[in-house]
């Protein structure tokens, strides 16, 4: 023992027979580790501020209870009988120090999911790893169900309530190692659990997803939703150390990175070659280190494809195709984006979206959502990104400085792109445009939050920067969802323009993401409409038609209670096709009649939900929430007549066939051939005919060119009738 003048310095205790000497206020955790005497713990990591809560690092000191090894500290003893004795003496195993160990295991195991996630993934939840070594796998103690479960709203970690153990290991980590101070214990007694932001779901609070909560945590309350095993095609995998010593790496947690090691690979693009195309599926984004990309909004013909493909292509649509083409030759550069006719030829046929450079993160819409490419993206110049995974971009996003980076760039570069991208917009100047840049307000919406009800005064005029925006006007029936405004889209003026009210509802897209908007004031909307007439006019006259929508829309809508009718989803419907079994003789005329009306594809199949005598044929149904109108282009769209259409944008991407619950949209191929002057119309400069095929969303549109549905016309029977949910009720009480 060592001392400076009469000070002590040190102690000494006697840990299961062994003596050791340490410096005072050491504790007795620390005092066995250094010395190779190991003590079980479930709450203390070194790194962390011990607190004591588990109390499965109880030793004896032959006090009158038992001590938390983490805590306790060792101090002079002016007690002790001779100045040679020890400090302290401490027994780490013994028999009655194991028996009080495991019956506080055995206290947890009983609320414990086993085996939980991270024993599934990985073998080494420590609770049961520890359970097990005591022989507390099964516990005598009844199971109790929590009434939270799982959160599964970040996209990185997973949240399982019912593995938690209130160690509070995540709340020092997101406190004391990233001063983030995120994560607290909300509740009481048993109903105690961790919260984020005062009971936000992970996903909505402000948890920049560091990940070192889930790195502390001793069991699978809080694992990692991705898994990363998965190679990439191409590229180099990158390092930690690499990846660290670039600036938009600078506040993500090493750990993190180690943790998900091959997330992040380095690439390299040659001058013209595509990223992605529009209409694709990706579950990776880019960040750009060196170099330009363009981005294109692409037209339908941007998913033409070669003669292999089968399918037909009307006359009407061919028209369409070269008349577009005339158009857009006729007109300003409109890029350099192309599609493939016939396996070979290029055809010029987009919009430039934009062009990013270094320091830009672009498919990251697609990537966090699962949602299609809006655009398509090509290499401007030689470029090197990096290919990042979902949860690193989730992560990035979160980040306070770079999502301050990308509002910076986003304002900057990409602002008055979206503004000019619109015909309604077209003509505002570029020095408006930089002076509304200091004025604008990029806001953030988390999913399912409302943006303004309807009926509320109107306030700001809203442009969609990324994600979806659902529309729903309340009615006598119950909520209809008018539309799903996808990036690019605009809303909020009818009511700066009519009353001051707004006519709908507008929240974001309820367990996708949240949506960035681009939220300009009234009295800057106000000032606009006025320097520029223009603009006022274009609006006005969307107003004008929204309103008389409005008016027809309302005199269509039937009074149907929500409450009652809830059989199988029927209650959404608008417009059913309803087969009455006794007289139907399987004739199929009404699918041969929907076929010759659509150009030989039929719209319907004689196949689906029985009820009593009835058949509800495979045929849209006009849903009161459409989940198909989340599209990437925003192609579909409900009518004043409630009905739900798919237009000529749809470029055949097939997310409204994964989004329909009744399975009431099919993917077609409708097959083309260009013949010389054709050709020559799309600046092909070629002689001989060329055939291609589009690919296209159908469903049936109630064949709403001609007085009478033609299935319901060609039925010999009367077996067919379009009826709407409510009218079905009643057929089935009769």
């Amino acid at each position: 023992m060592s001392h400076t003048g009469t000070e002590q310095t040190e102690v000494r205790l006697v840990i299961d027979g062994q003596s050791i000497t340490v410096p005072i206020g050491t504790t007795i955790f620390d005092a066995a580790r250094t010395h190779g005497i190991p003590i079980p713990v479930l709450c203390h990591q070194q790194d962390i501020t011990p607190v004591g809560v588990c109390r499965m690092c109880v030793v004896d000191t032959h006090e009158r209870a038992y001590a938390a090894a983490c805590i306790r500290k060792v101090e002079p003893n002016a007690r002790k009988a001779k100045p040679e004795d020890p400090d302290l003496v401490v027994e780490t195993n013994s028999e009655n120090v194991r028996a009080a160990r495991k019956t506080l295991l055995e206290l947890m195991m009983a609320d414990h999911p086993t085996p939980c996630v991270r024993q599934q993934q990985k073998k080494d939840c420590e609770l049961e790893g520890l359970a097990a070594e005591y022989g507390a796998t099964t516990s005598p103690y009844p199971h109790r169900e929590l009434t939270r479960g799982r959160d599964t709203t970040s996209p990185i970690i997973l949240v399982d309530h019912a593995a938690c153990i209130l160690c509070d290991r995540c709340v020092r980590a997101c406190a004391e190692l990233r001063d983030n101070f995120v994560i607290a214990r909300q509740g009481k007694g048993y109903n105690a659990g961790i919260a984020f932001d005062l009971g936000k779901p992970m996903g909505s609070s402000s948890c920049v997803s560091c990940g070192e909560c889930m790195y502390s945590c001793p069991t699978g309350a809080l694992t990692n939703t991705v898994s990363v095993k998965h190679e990439f095609k191409t590229g180099t995998p990158c390092e930690t150390a690499d990846l660290m010593a670039l600036d938009v790496f600078q506040h993500v947690s090493g750990n993190f990175l180690d943790f998900n090691k091959g997330a992040v690979v380095k690439r390299h693009f040659k001058k013209g070659e595509f990223f992605f195309r529009e209409g694709e599926g990706s579950s990776t984004a880019f960040y750009i280190l060196e170099g330009l990309v363009d981005m294109y909004i692409s037209t339908q013909q941007a998913h033409v494809h070669t003669e292999e493909q089968r399918g037909t292509f009307s006359s009407r649509m061919r028209s369409k195709l070269v008349n577009r083409h005339q158009h857009r030759r006729q007109g300003e550069d409109m890029g350099r984006t192309h599609v493939v006719v016939d396996g070979g030829l290029e055809l010029p046929c987009d919009q430039p979206e934009g062009q990013r450079g270094p320091g830009a993160l672009f498919g990251e819409m697609s990537c966090m959502n699962a949602h299609p490419h809006s655009t398509t993206a090509r290499a401007a110049t030689d470029c090197v990104v990096l290919e990042m995974r979902r949860n690193i971009v989730d992560m990035l996003r979160r980040n306070k400085t770079f999502r301050e980076n990308l509002d910076e760039l986003y304002l900057t570069h990409t602002l008055e792109l979206h503004l000019r991208k619109s015909p309604v917009f077209s003509s505002l100047t570029r020095e408006f445009i930089q002076a509304l840049r200091s004025k604008v307000r990029l806001v953030r919406i988390a999913p399912g939050e409302i943006i303004f009800k309807q009926g509320d005064l109107a306030d700001a005029f809203y442009l969609v920067r990324r994600g979806f925006v659902k529309v729903t006007e309340s009615c006598a029936g119950g909520d209809l969802v008018l539309a799903y405004l996808p990036a690019g889209s605009h809303f909020g003026e009818p009511a700066l323009l009519g009353d001051g009210k707004h006519m709908a509802t507008c929240s974001a897209l309820d367990n996708v993401d949240h949506v960035d908007l681009v939220r300009i004031a009234g009295e800057d909307f106000k000032e606009m409409i006025r320097l520029f007439p223009q603009v006022h006019a274009e609006l006005q006259k969307v107003h004008d038609e929204h309103m008389r929508e409005n008016q027809k829309r309302m005199a269509n809508i039937s009074d149907v209670p929500l409450a009652e009718f809830l059989h199988q989803g029927l209650v959404e419907a608008q417009s059913l096709l309803v087969l009455n079994l006794d007289n139907c003789t399987r004739c199929d005329q009404c699918v041969k009649a929907c076929a010759d009306a659509h150009d030989g594809v039929t719209r319907l199949v004689r196949d689906g939900l029985r009820v009593d005598n009835f058949l509800i044929a495979t045929s849209c149904r006009h849903c009161r929430d459409p989940l198909c109108m989340v599209c990437p282009v925003g192609a579909i769209h409900r009518q004043v007549t409630l009905d739900v259409t798919i237009d000529d944008t749809c470029i055949g991407c097939g997310e409204c066939a994964q989004n329909c619950p009744y399975g009431n949209i099919n993917l077609h191929e409708f097959e083309v051939t260009l013949h010389g002057e054709e050709l020559a119309a799309l600046g092909a400069g070629q002689a001989h005919a060329k055939k291609a095929t589009v690919r296209k969303a159908t469903s049936c549109n109630l064949c709403n060119e001609l007085k009478e549905p033609s299935c319901v016309y060609a039925c010999p029977h009367d077996a067919a009738h379009r009826v709407t949910g409510e009218e079905f009720r009643d057929m089935l009480k009769k």
